[in-house]
């Protein structure tokens, strides 16, 4: 069977599982506890055949453990055979071409700039844009509920900061690509000449557009 934009005719792996050691305990948890709760209903049931008096008291029970034995029996699926993935990233494009790889629509949403600093929506938004993704595939959309100015403002200085940021993430293979993260985080190196730009850049640039925002609000204000 072929695909469009698939390379070859057998397609590569682009995951592979394990299973994790815990199986057999979980099955034969599952195992004890399944024979509990028939047990249970059985004399459940006993009780209801021969039972003279408080029907209803003894049927309302054996209806209660058989909802709380099926809502436990939907919940055990995942103990069955629990797995853990990991992505193959490098047979991606070896498998698709980079062309035929679907657009990714990402929407940021923020409401209040005093419980959710403008701050933080430039760093996810700037991250975002820098995913190892075709550029031409990838919209950003950020969504101000509360129109605030400095959500405005922080974006505009943001915009001016990814130009010099996204090439910097694509030529030297970020991994962690958060400004903030990046530069708080110990995979920072300081020996690059244009880290250090960059993280210049990056504490001057913002805050001082809040700062004129707020110096624009109280002059505002006093006249």
């Amino acid at each position: 069977m072929t695909m469009e934009g698939l390379k070859t005719e057998a397609t590569l792996p682009l995951h592979n599982y394990k299973l994790l050691r815990c199986t057999t305990l979980n099955r034969l948890f599952m195992a004890v506890h399944t024979l509990g709760i028939l047990a249970l209903l059985y004399h459940h049931v006993h009780i209801l055949r021969f039972t003279t008096s408080s029907i209803t008291f003894s049927f309302l029970l054996f209806l209660s453990d058989v909802i709380l034995a099926f809502s436990w029996g939907c919940g055990q699926a995942f103990h069955l055979r629990p797995i853990r993935r990991s992505e193959l990233l490098h047979n991606l494009k070896k498998a698709v071409e980079e062309k035929d790889f679907p657009p990714v629509d990402i929407f940021i949403c923020t409401a209040d700039p005093h419980k959710e600093p403008p701050m933080g929506t430039v760093n996810t938004a700037l991250s975002v844009m820098a995913y190892d993704y075709p550029p031409g595939k990838v919209s950003v959309y950020v969504s101000d509920d509360g129109g605030s100015q400095a959500t405005l403002f922080a974006l505009m200085e943001a915009a001016k900061f990814a130009r010099h940021w996204l090439p910097f993430c694509r030529d030297n293979h970020l991994v962690e690509r958060c400004p903030q993260a990046y530069f708080s985080g110990t995979c920072y190196s300081s020996s690059t000449s244009e880290a250090l730009r960059l993280k210049v850049i990056n504490s001057l640039c913002i805050p001082f557009s809040l700062i004129y925002f707020i110096l624009k609000v109280i002059i505002h204000s006093l006249i």
